[in-house]
């Protein structure tokens, strides 16, 4: 098919090649700044090339196999809406479950402290300090380019209590103790067959050893070292990694752990509480 000259002609351009109706619109709609009220009003309207040049290429980027939220530059996530990059993971719904079970252990009335390890967007690290104002978070990365977006994403949101550490898991947070550690760190083993499907998102943040438990293993063994006594750590995992990740936990002296689920019914999050 020729560029596009209208935007009923864009939106036929999208689904032609391949794109769901729901895609379609986002994109045509994103590309133009619209609503999808404004694409059914308006779609005999005429395109300027640079607009349907440039609905072409995120088309053709789209069909290959991109996520939409890199196309379009950001996802919502509890409520908040983050920046996204190819430098970091597009935050999913189902880590939505460690977020509610983190507010569920902290004050809402008191200061406390917090740390997110593997911050990514700061997707976490944010949603918490979004809902626990007097909370001090720490977001550490080992990604300088992951850490410009999470910081981008604080200034851009007001969150201004939220630090940010660059380095492996708790290496630099060497000294500190917090009332709380979460972290949704790679899990998926490497040669996973799901992996193609997310070989847009960095490979680095997806996977983790053979059996996709390295990081959890090394996050769990440090961990007691920097949480206050009766503080917790929450971990997310794979669906079928709860019992491995409870049994890490027990093994390095955390009590009262236990698991929950995601949206879809997935055993999602496992966490304990630290009584050193």
């Amino acid at each position: 098919m020729t560029t596009p000259t209208t935007v009923a002609q864009a939106l036929q351009h999208a689904r032609e090649a391949g794109l769901a109706r729901l895609d379609a619109q986002r994109i045509v709609g994103g590309a133009l700044g619209r609503t999808h009220a404004w694409l059914l009003a308006h779609d005999t309207d005429g395109l300027a090339e640079a607009d349907a040049q440039r609905i072409a290429t995120l088309v053709a980027r789209r069909a290959a196999g991109e996520p939409l939220a890199y196309l379009h530059g950001d996802q919502e996530f509890f409520g908040l809406n983050l920046h996204v990059t190819p430098d970091v993971l597009i935050p999913r719904p189902d880590t939505e479950t460690l977020v509610h079970w983190a507010l569920d252990v902290l004050p809402a009335d008191r200061p406390c402290r917090v740390a997110d390890l593997g911050t990514g967007s700061g997707a976490i690290a944010l949603a918490i300090a979004s809902q626990r104002p007097l909370a001090e978070v720490t977001a550490v990365d080992l990604s300088d380019a992951a850490l410009a977006v999470a910081r981008g994403n604080a200034q851009a949101l007001g969150l201004t209590q939220v630090r940010f550490a660059a380095g492996s898991w708790l290496a630099p947070l060497a000294g500190q103790r917090f009332d709380l550690i979460v972290s949704n760190p790679p899990y998926i083993a490497e040669g996973d067959p799901h992996l193609p499907a997310l070989r847009f998102e960095p490979i680095t943040a997806l996977t983790a050893g053979r059996d996709g438990l390295s990081d959890l293993r090394q996050i769990v063994a440090q961990a007691g070292g920097h949480i206050h006594g009766n503080g917790h750590l929450l971990l997310e995992h794979g669906h079928d990694q709860a019992e491995a990740a409870a049994q890490l936990l027990r093994d390095a002296g955390f009590t009262d752990v236990s698991t929950r689920f995601d949206f879809g019914g997935q055993t999602r999050c496992t966490g304990g509480r630290w009584r050193g």
